[in-house]
């Protein structure tokens, strides 16, 4: 599939099957590389909590679809400001709580336009900047975002005492 053939829309009610397909895409990934932290037969939200993401305009959902109106991809989105912070200013962010393109469509450019809406939304909010994390575990998507120009902000990190 041609990326001038897909299209980047907010999501709706009528994507919520696709968008589970492809969070259960993501969930694998993250229980390959850390199953000690991810279980690997369960949802990320309930029908009843992606309905209401999807209703929130404070978290934006995204879908890439191709001709046909097939989800290939998505992008969940949060607003976060801390206003009147003690240590913060009070910028306006868009995190990007998660991209996900279909293994089926990668390498087509799916997950570049995505990313280049989501910042394009970002700029007509006025966000000061587009944050997200990455899994170290998940080095395909550390390699993406740095290909679109994301450079490193913190790092968490731990010791695992068991």
């Amino acid at each position: 599939m041609a990326a001038d053939q897909v299209r980047v829309r907010r999501a709706e009610e009528r994507d919520m099957e696709a968008i589970d397909r492809l969070l259960r895409q993501v969930l694998m990934i993250h229980h390959g590389g850390r199953p000690d932290l991810f279980k690997s037969d369960v949802k990320k939200y309930t029908d009843e909590q992606l309905l209401e993401i999807l209703r929130d305009d404070r978290r934006p959902v995204f879908v890439a679809a191709d001709s046909r109106d097939r989800v290939l991809g998505y992008a969940f989105c949060k607003f976060i400001q801390h206003e009147n912070d003690n240590i913060l200013t009070d910028i306006k962010t868009l995190y990007i709580d998660d991209l996900c393109v279909d293994e089926q469509a990668r390498g087509q450019k799916t997950g570049t336009l995505l990313y280049e809406h989501v910042l394009k939304f970002a700029r007509e909010n006025k966000c000061y900047n587009v944050t997200l994390n990455v899994w170290a575990c998940n080095e395909q998507a550390f390699r993406f975002y740095e290909k679109c120009g994301l450079k490193l902000q913190k790092a968490g990190m731990e010791m695992i005492l068991q």
